[in-house]
């Protein structure tokens, strides 16, 4: 489902497929990236509470998966998006 035109043919919000083409910018070789929202924030110039939702939106419609990620003492680090 990560093709051009199913993306901006989905129905998605403007904001969601911003997110989109951000992760994809930023993922490796198999579609994974870790991008904190606040860097993902600063650099579309959208607020966080835009970044979750359009997140949140990939993830309901089938074009991300988001996996928590935890560090070595227990805290939470950013999430893994990977492109599906």
């Amino acid at each position: 489902m990560s093709g051009f035109h199913s993306i901006h043919n989905s129905g998605l919000g403007h904001r969601a497929v911003v997110v989109y083409r951000c992760l994809q910018n930023h993922a490796n070789a198999e579609g994974c990236c870790w991008l904190a929202i606040n860097t993902i924030a600063a650099e579309l110039h959208l607020s966080r509470a835009t970044v979750k939702r359009a997140l949140d939106e990939l993830c309901r419609e089938g074009f991300i998966r988001k996996e928590h990620r935890w560090r070595e003492n227990g805290s939470l680090s950013s999430n893994m998006y990977r492109i599906l």
